[in-house]
Order: structure tokens, then C-alpha cells, then sequence
């Protein structure tokens, strides 16, 4: 009976706990299939569990055919081991057989199991609206159509979307999140600046700005608008629900404050003509940890690259003035992020940002000179 088909499919959708608790349910539905016989409970048992260790961290879905290899050995030594607990050790013709042909089950169980459910999973996930890790471990790979679209026609936001992703995927882990959806999210969070990419900064590698021909009302709706495209570049790529939710609350309702402030000294004496509303994105408020800490990440990088010098101690006051900012603006209100896991963030980024702007000792210019000759000399 290949129980651990349900097993393996549970874990790879809904986590090891219900897994781990399906498998007990599953072992003893064997035990009265069985009228009661103790030995086919504990090899269901057992394999179910060797399944649940093997894919309790997923990188790949070719480890669900190794989940298989593991249901297979467990079960052979546990039946190799009943055999032995029921004292009827002996090379007896009948002996071997009833040993060859438990083997024979138990390693046939494992590797149907395994094949029955790497079929299954794409049906399940697409009939019931899951996004399994194998799924975003797939979205994760850079040969994927947008990101590879990204890199060619927005290079500047595709480098800027891997920075916020390991910036983002640290602070997950730091606060229990899902770190695996928010390195994916992050991923693809800006992929609406594919529509217009030359009007975001890092995408300006000529130097020519469009936006200084252009009123900051307008400035401040094209940017706004990327957040909309990409909820419909997600869909028509047909990304999973809990990325494209992510796109479309990575800003929140933040105020597009550079328009906001030009738009204001344009105006000169009369400021209150200005609506801060014009200059904030339509939103929704990130609704969960992920969301909201790829606001944050996608914040903080943004700033620190606008720094002249980015020093350690200037980018951690940065990122204390970024996290303060979201919070005090409201941006925060609809996440379960708490005061201390916002602390635990900031720490979490400040350490990655420590990594890619550590200090470094000056080359000097003769002892580089000299060493570019020897080494064209050898």
C-alpha cells in the first residue's frame, strides 16, 4: 500500500507538522486494512517518515525521486528488521522468499510512490491554487522568461531586484518568514518597470533623465504606474497569487516624496495647491511579513545607492530612518510584524549591507603598475 504518496504530497504542500501527523493517520487506516497486523503498520509508519526527513528542505524537484530512494531503504530495513524481531531467522527456502518478496514490495513501494506523486503535484498545485517550494525554487532560476527579459531591457533594475532579494531573504530568516517566497517575491517586484525602463534611474545609463521634460504630477504617475504593470506582466506570465499580491504591495501607499518635494517648490508660495494624495501609490498596505519586508528592502537598497559615501555607520543610521519612516507612515499597520522583528530586520540588513560595502585597503598606484607588468611579463 503506497502511503507515502499522500505523505510526500502533503509535506511538499502544506508543511512536515500536518505531514507528520497525516502519516500516523495513514499507518493505522493500513493496520485495519490489514486486520490489525502490527508489521505493516510500523513499514508505513517508517517510510512515511524517512519521506517527511528527506523533503522537510527542498531545493529541487529532483528530490522528490530521491524522497522516493529514502521511503525505499527505510522500509527494507525495517522489514529486514521485523523479520529478525519475529525470531524466523533462517536460509530456508520459505525464509528467502518471504524475505525477497518483502523487499521486493518495500523498494517497489518507494519508487511508485515517488513517481505517482512528482505526476500528481502539477494537477494538485494547479486545481487548488498552491504555490509549493519546488514552484518558487523554479521562478527562482534566472533562465525564467521575465527575469531573463529583466536582465536585457532593465539591467539596472534586474541588479537592483537580486541586491533587495538578499537583502530580504536574510530579514526573513532573521523574523520566521517564509524566506524562499520572499527572495522570489523580491525577484520579481519591479518587473513592471519593463514597460518603461528608461524612466527609473538605474535603468538611465546614458544619463539622460525624460523626467526633466516632464511635470512632476506626470513623473510621479508614470512612476506610480509600474506597480500596476507588473500585476499584469505577473498575470500574463501567470506567476502564483502570493507573488503577484507581493507586487502589488511592495510600496504600499508611500509617498513618491522626490515628485512630491519638486512639485512643492514649482508651486513657490502656494504649497497647499499640492496633495501629498497625487504623489502616493494606489497600495494595497503589504499585508504580510514577506510584503512587508520587501518594501523595506526595496527602500533601504534604493537609498543606500543614492549615498556619496556609502560608510557603515552612514548606511546603518539609513536603514534606522528607512524602517522608522514606513512605520510612522502607516505602512506597517496591516502586517503582523512586531516592533522587535522590525529591530531584528534592521540588524539583518545592516549586516548585509556590511558584506557588500566592507572597506577596502587602497591599492597603491606603483605597486599596481608593477604588478600589472609582471604579470604580462609572465
Amino acid at each position: 500500500i503506497p502511503v507515502a504518496i499522500g505523505v510526500i504530497l502533503i509535506t511538499i504542500m502544506f508543511g512536515t507538522k500536518l505531514a507528520l501527523l497525516m502519516n500516523i493517520v495513514f499507518a493505522l487506516l493500513v493496520g485495519l486494512i490489514t486486520g490489525g497486523d502490527f508489521t505493516f503498520v510500523v513499514v508505513a509508519l517508517m517510510g512515511g517518515l524517512a519521506a517527511i526527513f528527506r523533503l522537510s528542505r527542498v531545493s529541487q524537484r529532483s528530490d522528490l525521486s530521491r524522497a522516493g530512494l529514502y521511503v525505499a531503504a527505510a522500509n527494507s530495513v525495517t522489514i529486514i528488521a521485523l523479520f529478525l524481531y519475529q525470531g524466523n531467522l533462517h536460509l530456508g527456502y520459505s525464509f528467502l522468499k518471504d524475505l525477497g518478496y518483502g523487499l521486493l514490495a518495500g523498494i517497489g513501494n518507494g519508487l511508485f510512490s515517488s513517481i505517482v506523486a512528482i505526476g500528481l503535484l502539477p494537477f494538485l498545485e494547479s486545481g487548488f491554487g498552491l504555490t509549493t517550494a519546488i514552484t518558487l525554487l523554479e521562478l527562482s532560476n534566472p533562465n525564467h522568461p521575465l527575469l531573463r527579459l529583466l536582465m536585457t531591457k532593465a539591467p539596472g533594475t534586474y541588479y537592483h531586484s537580486i541586491i533587495v532579494g538578499n537583502l530580504a531573504e536574510g530579514a526573513a530568516e532573521a523574523v520566521g518568514a517564509n524566506s524562499l517566497l520572499t527572495r522570489v517575491g523580491a525577484y520579481y517586484h519591479d518587473i513592471g518597470k519593463l514597460k518603461r525602463p528608461y524612466f527609473f534611474t538605474e535603468n538611465q545609463l546614458s544619463g539622460a533623465n525624460p523626467h526633466q521634460k516632464l511635470s512632476p504630477n506626470l513623473s510621479a504617475l508614470i512612476i506610480g504606474t509600474h506597480v500596476k504593470d507588473g500585476v499584469e506582466l505577473a498575470r500574463q506570465y501567470r506567476l502564483p497569487v502570493v507573488v503577484q499580491d507581493i507586487i502589488s504591495q511592495h510600496h504600499g501607499t508611500s509617498l513618491i516624496s522626490f515628485f512630491y518635494q519638486q512639485a512643492l517648490e514649482s508651486k513657490g508660495n502656494d504649497k497647499q495647491q499640492v496633495s501629498a494624495d497625487q504623489f502616493r501609490y494606489e497600495g494595497p498596505l503589504p499585508q504580510t511579513k514577506e510584503a512587508a519586508i520587501i518594501m523595506l528592502a526595496d527602500s533601504v537598497e534604493a537609498g543606500v545607492r543614492s549615498l556619496s559615501k556609502p560608510v557603515i555607520n552612514r548606511v546603518e543610521v539609513l536603514i534606522r530612518k528607512v524602517i522608522k519612516e514606513k512605520l510612522n507612515d502607516g505602512q506597517m499597520d496591516e502586517c503582523n510584524l512586531t516592533l522587535r522583528e522590525l529591530d531584528q530586520i534592521g540588524n539583518s540588513f545592516v549586516n548585509t549591507m556590511t558584506g557588500i560595502y566592507h572597506s577596502r585597503i587602497e591599492y597603491p598606484e606603483k605597486d599596481l603598475r608593477a604588478e600589472i607588468e609582471r604579470s604580462a611579463a609572465k
